[in-house]
C-alpha cells in the first residue's frame, strides 16, 4: 500500500517560512491519517478522503481555501478516477458546497458523471450536500487587494491500495481571478487519470496541463511499457517545450512513486506506513 499527496505549490516570493513549515507538517499529518484509512478501504475511498481532508484545511486553494474569480464568486471543480473500473467523474465550477470531492464520489453510480455549473448544484442539493459558503476573510482580503497569493494551488491524491487497485482525486479552488466560465484541468483527465497499471493528479496552470494532457500522457506510457520515471521525465520534458508550469504525483501498479515539478516547488507528502517523504 502507498498514497502520495499534494498541496500545490510554494512559492518563497508570496508565502512566509511559517507557511512552509504549517505545510510541511499538514501534508506529513494527512498523508498519515490517509493510509491508516488506507488500511481498510479501497484506494478510491482513499483518495476521496484525502482530499476531503486537503479541501478542508484553508492552507491550500480548495474547498475552504478556495479562490475567488474576477466576478467575487468562489467556483470549485473536483474529479475522482477509479483505475480498475477506469470511471471517471467530476464536478466543473461548482457554487456553495463545502467540499466537491465528495459531490464526484456520489456522481460515480450516475451514467451522467461529469456536471458543471448549475447542473453540478442542483445535483449536490438534490444529494443532500448542504448550502455552503466556503469564502473566508483572507480570501476576500486577497481578492480586494487584487493579489494573487497561491493562484497555483490544487490538491490531490493518488493511493494504492492491498488489493492492487489505484485511484486518483483532484480539487482546486481555481487560478484566481479567471475569466467566468474558465475550466480548470483538474475534473479533466489531462489532470487526473488513472488505470490498472498507473494514478496521477497534477497541479499548476490548467491550460498548461490541458495543452500538455500530462495525466493522460503518464498513464499511457506506464501502460505501454515505459518505467514511471522516464515516462514522467519524457512527459514533461514535453511540457518544458511550451513553457508549461506544472507538477504531478504518481504510483504505478508495482508500487514506485514519483512526483515531478517543473518550476520550484510543488508541495507533497508520501507515506508507506514506515516512511515520509515531505517537500523541502
Amino acid at each position: 500500500m502507498k498514497i502520495i499527496i499534494h498541496g500545490g505549490f510554494f512559492s518563497e516570493s508570496d508565502q512566509s517560512h511559517d507557511v512552509k513549515i504549517a505545510k510541511q507538517n499538514s501534508l506529513k499529518e494527512i498523508a498519515k491519517t490517509s493510509f491508516e484509512f488506507l488500511e481498510n478501504h479501497s484506494a478510491e475511498e482513499t483518495v476521496v478522503h484525502a482530499v476531503k481532508l486537503l479541501e478542508d484545511d484553508l492552507l491550500y486553494n480548495a474547498g475552504m481555501g478556495s479562490q475567488i474569480q474576477s466576478d467575487g464568486k468562489i467556483r470549485m471543480s473536483a474529479s475522482l478516477m477509479n483505475g480498475k473500473t477506469q470511471k471517471f467523474s467530476g464536478v466543473i465550477n461548482i457554487e456553495n458546497v463545502k467540499n466537491p470531492i465528495e459531490v464526484a464520489q456520489v456522481l460515480m453510480k450516475e451514467d451522467d458523471r461529469v456536471l458543471g455549473g448549475n447542473g453540478a448544484k442542483k445535483y449536490a442539493t438534490e444529494n443532500d450536500f448542504e448550502d455552503f459558503s466556503t469564502e473566508i476573510p483572507q480570501r476576500r482580503k486577497e481578492y480586494e487587494a487584487k493579489l494573487k497569493n497561491g493562484g497555483k494551488g490544487t490538491v490531490g491524491c493518488v493511493a494504492l491500495d492491498s488489493e492492487g487497485r489505484l485511484a486518483a482525486a483532484t480539487s482546486t479552488g481555481g487560478k484566481g481571478f479567471e475569466l467566468v466560465g474558465r475550466i480548470s484541468d483538474s475534473a479533466t483527465v489531462a489532470g487526473n487519470f488513472a488505470n490498472e497499471y498507473c494514478a496521477v493528479s497534477c497541479t499548476g496552470v490548467g491550460e498548461d496541463i490541458v495543452s500538455n494532457a500530462t495525466a493522460a500522457k503518464i498513464v499511457i506510457r506506464v501502460t505501454d511499457g515505459f518505467s514511471l520515471n522516464d515516462a514522467i521525465e519524457k512527459t514533461f520534458t514535453e511540457l518544458k517545450e511550451i513553457d508549461g508550469f506544472a507538477g504531478a504525483i504518481a504510483i504505478d501498479k508495482n508500487g514506485n512513486l514519483a512526483h515531478q515539478d517543473s518550476h520550484p516547488t510543488m508541495v507533497f507528502a508520501s507515506y508507506d506506513g514506515t516512511d515520509f517523504e515531505v517537500f523541502e
